[in-house]
């Protein structure tokens, strides 16, 4: 890994905000899918989360210009267990839902712990997803049109988000798991040892300060040998 990458990779790794992120519930349209996941790895989102209707495997390259390696997409069987998840990491659950007691999506907390709770294109929330969140948000319409297309409503939520949490100091300093860290600066900074890793199935071994591979003889060995 160059310098220069490790760099990049350890300065994006110091913006990612473990406890923010996105649940899609049965998202369909591919392009829809990656726009949302890129907006997600600009704004520091590691994870994205959704539901097993959502096709998670079709997500568009041209439209994700390559963030689709860099944020982590969890499948969920079902909407209630997908929220399950979220809650057992602290999580408030925000939906946008016009209704008589949603508020500007601008008056939610986003430095708190928060999930994006992001429906389906023509149908939207389910009602089982409604009745499990915290709160439901608008986003002011002005004009005829009464909502706007999923990815453009992320992007507009997760910016706000991203504002806050700059304002409230929540950007430099990374916050992910060693275990997490680690994995993402081997895959992002070696990716033909971590493709031998997975075909090999061998652990990543430990970095170095500069990012570089620093493995025992054992392993090196086991790396090079070849299938009989």
């Amino acid at each position: 890994m160059s310098p220069e990458r490790f760099a990049r990779i350890t300065n994006m790794l110091n913006h990612r905000q473990p406890e923010l992120t996105v649940l899609l519930e049965d998202v369909h349209k591919s392009h829809n899918l990656a726009a949302i996941v890129r907006t997600a790895d600009a704004v520091g989102v590691n994870d994205v989360h959704a539901t097993r209707e959502t096709k998670t495997t079709k997500v568009c390259g041209v439209t994700a210009t390559g963030s689709q390696n860099w944020v982590k997409i969890h499948t969920h069987e079902n909407i209630e267990d997908a929220i399950a998840a979220l809650r057992a990491q602290g999580m408030q659950i925000i939906a946008t839902n016009l209704s008589d007691t949603a508020i500007d999506f601008r008056e939610v907390d986003y430095t708190k712990p928060t999930a994006i709770l992001m429906g389906q294109e023509k149908t939207g929330i389910s009602a089982q997803a409604l009745a499990l969140a915290d709160q439901d948000v608008i986003i002011p319409m002005l004009g005829m049109c009464q909502s706007l297309n999923v990815s453009v409503a992320s992007a507009l939520i997760l910016y706000e988000a991203q504002r806050q949490r700059e304002n409230a100091g929540m950007y430099g300093e990374c916050r992910l798991s060693d275990a997490e860290k680690h994995r993402i600066l081997f895959e992002g900074g070696h990716p033909i040892f971590t493709k031998l890793c997975k075909q090999k199935k061998i652990p990543y071994p430990a970095l170095d300060s500069e990012g570089q591979i620093d493995a025992p003889d054992l392993w090196w060995q086991e790396i090079r040998q070849t299938k009989k």
